[in-house]
């Protein structure tokens, strides 16, 4: 069998046997649901915006969010567990049949962020009845005039004389709003000044003081506006206050952020079996489409960026749930996920659509939802630039400053992944330290593609040491966000690297893989040459990081045959 038919997801095959019984069960009923709806209806009902009633009947029938999302400190039955394995697979099967599925569920992770992390036992027994009850869940954080910056919260909490508060102000991007058992919102005290009057609280989108306003897009994400108008917030619906309420909006952001990543892969396997299949089959000038070496160029791209996602993602997994207290490198990891795999997912999908065409448009097919579905997530959970400037805190120590951690397994174990709701402070990012990530790419320094990497990943550690902005040049976002991207791809080959080390993979596919990463990091080397505040030192270092990937014909078309072999692979039926 291809390579390709075992590295991407497909219902036809799908049988996630390294999970425990259960988790393998409700994975595999939920691909069943999908499959029996058939592929007009799941269209149809994205096209009129319906609301996802039906989805969610069938979600509280199975106990599929109470089984995923109750961790093991809440759960009434041994299934029940916070798990990121089973959460990343569930996500791309969400991912892979409708962005509007995963939303609800996304939105759910992100409202029980701060009830898990909570120490108000009598709120965290309510969200897990909700849970069992088949109920869906939201997160007030951000604010039409604000956004997401908590710290300027209009969301105005005021002391009642009995313990607790009359809450006042609006929501704005809140998912679930319409629906939500519980909202987990975020506000401050009228009579506290600074950090110390932070509070989250519990609120029911049923109450009578709780005003839906409307859902702000044109969707079946019912992303909506809410009012609190003197909104009773009793001192059992408090979840944390001070600075802990401040800290448990960033956790939880940590913890939900994660879930953009496979979400991003499982819009891009769906869509690349219909491209793959739509252009192999279209006839253009007597020859498939296929036959042309710029089609087969940009498909086979496509197909190596995709995997790469996989790879990185996957391993990435491992850090999320090997965290604890003195190993946060998942601070560096998750919003990787949330920034690269993501873009990564939108220049897979662009690569397509150039060969497919107008196809693309067709309102018959899962790849116009696609390409729309698919800007989405870069700019989730904070954009790209926000994440990126995240990740440039850690460049330093990362590339120049490793220290000995003990060795990371792959992470499939049927265990709860406690410590994401006890984070902590949040804060002390330029404290965390990595192992070597040379490690990684040693053990494939024999494959002409990583070695070729290795030369420029080796040379932004020689930028950083001699050629690094400096004080007044930190204070050019459009600079930083330059290297950013530089050093973004070698924590990105780092991952792909280890997951292929633990895993296994066709070092040709691997070669390509990196070809590939060769001329994304040789594209931003020479866009860091062009911006203004370059230094000729800079510029002159920007050029002599460019190179070229090594080629070779015979690989490419070993490579191409696997994705060829996509080809009616899968069709969703009607």
């Amino acid at each position: 069998m291809a390579e390709s038919a075992s590295l991407l997801f497909n219902p036809r095959t799908y049988d996630p046997e390294h999970f425990d019984p259960e988790t393998r069960r409700l994975l595999r009923a939920t691909v069943d649901w999908f499959e029996a709806r058939g592929k007009r209806r799941l269209i149809e009902d994205y096209r009129s915006r319906a609301w996802l009633g039906d989805f969610l009947e069938f979600a509280a029938k199975e106990g599929l969010f109470a089984t995923f999302l109750t961790p093991a400190s809440a759960a009434g039955r041994d299934d029940q567990r916070w798990d990121t394995a089973r959460i990343a697979a569930l996500n791309e099967i969400f991912g892979f049949y409708g962005l509007d599925y995963w939303y609800a569920w996304q939105v759910t992770i992100l409202g029980l962020g701060p009830v898990w992390q909570s120490d108000n036992a009598e709120a965290r027994a309510r969200a897990a009845e909700l849970l069992a009850q088949g109920e869906v869940f939201a997160f007030g954080l951000s604010e039409k005039t604000h956004g997401a910056d908590i710290y300027s919260t209009d969301m105005l909490l005021t002391p009642d004389g009995e313990g607790g508060f009359r809450a006042s102000g609006s929501k704005y991007y809140i998912g679930n709003g319409n629906a939500a058992g519980l909202v987990s919102v975020f506000g401050r005290r009228t009579d506290v000044e600074g950090p110390d009057g932070y509070v989250f609280f519990a609120a029911d989108s049923r109450h009578e003081a709780y005003q839906l306003v409307k859902n702000v897009v044109d969707s079946s994400k019912y992303v909506s506006e809410f009012r609190l108008a003197d909104y009773p917030v009793a001192p059992a619906d408090i979840l944390h206050t001070g600075r802990a309420a401040f800290d448990a909006a960033l956790n939880t952001v940590n913890v939900g952020k994660f879930n953009l990543c496979t979400a991003s892969i499982g819009i891009c396997e769906h869509a690349m079996y219909e491209a793959v299949t739509h252009a192999s089959n279209r006839i253009l000038y007597g020859r498939p489409v296929t036959a042309f070496p710029h089609v087969r160029r940009e498909l086979t791209d496509a197909y190596v960026r995709l995997v790469g996602m996989k790879l990185f993602s996957d391993r990435a997994v491992d850090y999320f749930r090997s965290a604890g207290p003195d190993d946060r490198r998942y601070l560096l990891f998750n919003p990787m996920t949330k920034m690269k795999v993501t873009t990564e997912g939108e220049k897979v999908i662009d690569l397509m659509w150039d060969v497919i065409a107008a196809k693309g448009f067709e309102k018959d097919t899962y790849f116009a939802q696609a390409a729309v579905e698919i800007r989405g997530l870069p700019k989730l959970e904070g954009t790209v630039h926000v994440n990126l400037a995240l990740i440039l805190k850690f460049m330093r120590n990362h590339l120049l400053n490793p220290v000995d951690h003990p060795a990371v397994p792959t992470r499939l174990d049927a265990d709860d992944d406690a410590f994401l709701f006890q984070q902590g402070p949040a804060r002390g990012l330029g404290s965390v330290r990595f192992h070597d990530w040379r490690t990684a790419f040693d053990a494939y320094a024999e494959v002409p593609n990583v070695a070729r990497f290795r030369e420029q990943a080796d040379a932004l550690c020689t930028f950083v040491e001699t050629a690094a902005p400096d004080e007044e040049q930190s204070r050019d976002l459009d600079l930083l966000l330059a290297v950013g991207q530089l050093f973004a791809l070698v924590v990105h080959g780092q991952l792909i690297l280890e997951q292929v080390r633990l895993t296994g993979l066709d070092e040709e596919l691997l070669d390509e893989l990196f070809a590939v990463l060769v001329r994304d990091f040789s594209a931003h080397a020479v866009e860091l040459h062009g911006k203004d505040s370059a230094t000729e030192d800079q510029q002159n270092w920007a050029l002599g990081a460019v190179r070229r990937p090594v080629v070779d014909a015979a690989r490419s078309a070993r490579i191409w045959e696997q994705v060829e072999a996509l080809s009616g692979a899968y069709e969703m039926g009607q």
